[in-house]
């Protein structure tokens, strides 16, 4: 199972973007890879078309999700969050600084 899921804050962990921040735009959970907004940037040359002018354009490319971990909405720090189990059998990713639960 992964512990990092849509609109999270996370924080890269290595390479060139070591260090920065950003959520996370979309998960690619069989490739394990995340697609983290204003991080890894990649250009993309594009052919002109009828509705598009076509050019030289820059969007994320997906990360390894080894290289990215969560950052913990509370405390503000990166950690590896625990799994635990509640009454009603909802799975929670517990912080394991703050010991806040993360939505």
């Amino acid at each position: 199972m992964l512990n990092i899921k849509k609109k999270d804050k996370v924080v890269i962990l290595s390479g060139k973007n070591k260090g920065q921040k950003g959520e996370v735009l979309k998960v690619y959970p069989d490739e394990r890879k995340v697609i983290v907004a204003k991080v890894n940037f990649v250009k993309r040359h594009t052919k002109p078309t009828q509705r598009d002018p076509g050019g030289i354009r820059e969007k994320e490319a997906p990360l390894s999700i080894s290289k990215v971990m969560l950052v913990c909405p509370k405390c503000e720090q990166s950690s590896r969050p625990k799994f635990d189990v509640l009454s009603d059998g909802k799975k929670i990713r517990i912080c394991r600084k703050c010991g806040e639960m993360i939505v």
